[in-house]
């Protein structure tokens, strides 16, 4: 049998680090295990924050740095020519580190480039929260594609592991773990009022909203109306706060940031444009915030574990399971406003109190963890197409 030593973790943004932070840190201190990390995307860009600090700022080093050179554009060319240097740089990442295997989580386009480059190199994958669906975004694509190059699977509900059998992987190498998302809150000390207030040098209205939106990337330019349309129904609601958070490195996201940014500076009495929260200020600012509204997977993920209303706004999370503190809600002005209304009536506040997640209760790293000392890498480069039964 050969064992798992060298535990290599490719992340590329503040979103996906949040996700596999505990993961790396119990890696860190295993006494079998080496941890590497890969830091690329926007973790090493001054226009998203350089939110590589968080992963300096958990204790944790990085052994390598791939650099995409984001600030090109974020148009469909760039972010091909962003994609050319990810091969590029994780060719050389891999020669140096020699990892025993991968972990990617997710579906960035960085990590589509870090899993083939591993594949070529013949390192072995682990994928987690694979077998997901987004119909509105080029992320669906990404994820099954990397679910295909993957070895060993960490999935977040039982209907996502079947959906990876679905695609013919070995039933055996695909594990329901639960949500990486809801693990961190169960692990998290979230700060309280004073203390978020003090941090980020705010203070809270009657009314406060969270707002996180990013592309709808397989739309054909709907994101700016569809987030300026957002924007245009704040106007009904008074003493209330908005805080806009940056979108992802995604086609079309300049011009979002762009425009949270510009009502941010219009609005100065009630709103804070932030380029990046980290991880623990966003969760606690999520969890003080009467709702969070937008696009974001974060309100799929985390949201239900601190039973807090969410907007989803279109179709960019499409598909995705959904909690009862979700509502679902088509991008025009009007049906924005009555979600709104909806989320906060006290009807609708006393049903989510019984929310559950639907991605588990936590421990989800630790069970990672046993099944990666568990695995036995030998020969588990040959994979087999597993046909479903009739």
């Amino acid at each position: 049998m050969k064992k798992i030593n060298k535990i290599c973790i490719v992340t590329g943004s503040r979103a996906e680090y949040g996700l596999l932070s505990l993961l790396a840190k119990k890696i860190s201190k295993d006494k079998r295990l080496k941890l590497q990390i890969i830091s690329t995307g926007t973790h090493l860009s001054s226009e998203f924050g350089l939110t590589k600090k968080e992963i300096y700022n958990d204790g944790l080093k990085i052994n390598y740095e791939v650099n995409l050179k984001l600030g090109r554009g974020d148009k469909e060319h760039s972010i091909c020519l962003a994609m050319s240097e990810a091969f590029s740089g994780f060719s050389k990442a891999y020669r140096k580190l020699k990892p025993d295997i991968i972990i990617v989580l997710g579906d960035r386009y960085e990590l589509l480039a870090a899993s083939y480059c591993a594949t070529i190199y013949k390192i072995p994958i682990c994928h987690i929260h694979g077998g997901e669906t987004t119909v509105g975004a080029i992320d669906e694509a990404t994820r099954h594609s990397i679910t295909k190059m993957a070895h060993l699977h960490f999935v977040a509900n039982k209907i996502y592991k079947k959906r990876i059998a679905q695609l013919g992987e070995n039933s055996k190498n695909i594990h329901n773990v639960g949500g990486m998302g809801v693990d961190v809150l169960k692990n998290l000390k979230l700060l309280n009022k004073n203390e978020i207030e003090k941090a980020l040098k705010i203070k809270f209205k009657k009314r406060n909203f969270l707002v996180v939106f990013h592309p709808v990337t397989l739309e054909n330019n709907t994101s700016k109306k569809q987030f300026q349309t957002l924007l245009n129904s704040f106007k009904k609601f008074k003493n209330t706060n908005f805080f806009l958070s940056q979108s992802n490195a995604d086609p079309g996201a300049k011009i979002i940031s762009k425009l949270a940014e510009q009502f941010a500076n219009k609005n100065k009495n009630n709103s804070i444009f932030f380029k990046s929260l980290g991880q623990k200020k966003f969760l606690s600012l999520m969890n003080l915030s009467d709702l969070l509204i937008g696009n974001s997977s974060s309100g799929l993920l985390e949201a239900p574990s601190l039973k807090k209303p969410v907007i989803n706004i279109g179709n960019r999370q499409k598909n995705r399971l959904l909690s009862s503190n979700i509502i679902n809600c088509e991008p025009t002005k009007k049906n924005i406003i009555n979600a709104i209304n909806i989320a906060l009536s006290k009807k609708f506040l006393e049903k989510i109190k019984k929310t559950t997640s639907a991605y588990g209760n936590g421990g989800a790293s630790e069970k990672c963890i046993k099944i990666l000392k568990k695995f036995n890498l030998e020969n588990v480069l040959f994979k087999k197409f597993n046909d479903l039964k009739k």
